[in-house]
């Protein structure tokens, strides 16, 4: 398993199968990634910026990702006193919105540090095929929520070139939370020109004020496919 460290490296009526079975389902190819989305234990219950029923993703990613022969993680990693967190914004509360340099940020409780077990990857994740791990958002001075670009839209994590270069046309996204870093990354990857897919149950979402439903708009305005876990063929792996 590889580590990358880049920046923090979402419709439709008619589904357009990569590629199908007798049964209609997706077949997940040697073309096909799964790119599993910050399941960290800071977004789980009793984690430091927990989305609600985060922990119920795992189940299903775990049983999904034996379909996928490429499988991609990303791990939020930020530095004590990151931009995003509220404390670095003398009395900001969490969840306000600012204008930074680069755009809008919502203000988090401080979330996933480096090296705490806050930003460790949920255990009960079982994903052994796992090839690469890529950590975002650890500029202190810029957020990251997209697994491809950091927030200011300009500083690429490496990930779109390694996607490429391995000959990967389709993303398949999950984890958390969708209306974020879910959003963010498939939307990227649509810009990329990937044939991108959101599992719906394989997510959950924050949703303030509406964000999770303007999210999923905007992913669909953009052609991400809305898909479930059970349009998946798991075949010989399903367990």
């Amino acid at each position: 398993m590889r580590t990358l460290s880049g920046a923090a490296i979402l419709c439709v009526a008619t589904r357009v199968w990569p590629v199908s079975t007798p049964t209609g389902k997706i077949k997940a190819d040697a073309t096909s990634v799964l790119i599993i989305v910050d399941v960290q234990r800071c977004f789980m219950a009793g984690g430091t910026l927990a989305v609600p029923h985060g922990e119920d993703v795992v189940p299903v990613i775990n049983k999904i990702a034996a379909a996928f022969e490429n499988v991609v993680m990303t791990q939020d990693w930020h530095p004590a006193g990151h931009v995003s967190f509220a404390s670095s914004h003398p009395g900001r509360k969490p969840f306000e919105t600012i204008k930074l340099g680069y755009g809008k940020q919502v203000l988090w409780p401080d979330h996933c540090v480096q090296g705490t077990p806050d930003a460790a990857l949920d255990k009960d994740l079982h994903i052994p095929q796992t090839e690469l791990i890529v950590r975002k958002g650890f500029h202190r001075d810029v957020d990251s929520y997209s697994a491809f670009e950091e927030a200011d839209r300009k500083t690429p994590t490496g990930l779109q070139g390694y996607l490429k270069e391995r000959g990967i046309e389709r993303v398949f996204v999950s984890g958390l939370a969708t209306d974020f870093c879910v959003a963010w990354t498939a939307l990227d990857a649509r810009k990329a020109a990937f044939e991108t897919y959101v599992i719906e149950d394989a997510c959950r979402g924050i949703d303030l004020n509406g964000s999770v439903a303007a999210a999923w708009s905007e992913m669909e305005k953009r052609g991400v496919k809305r898909i479930q876990s059970t349009d998946i063929e798991l075949g010989s792996a399903q367990i």
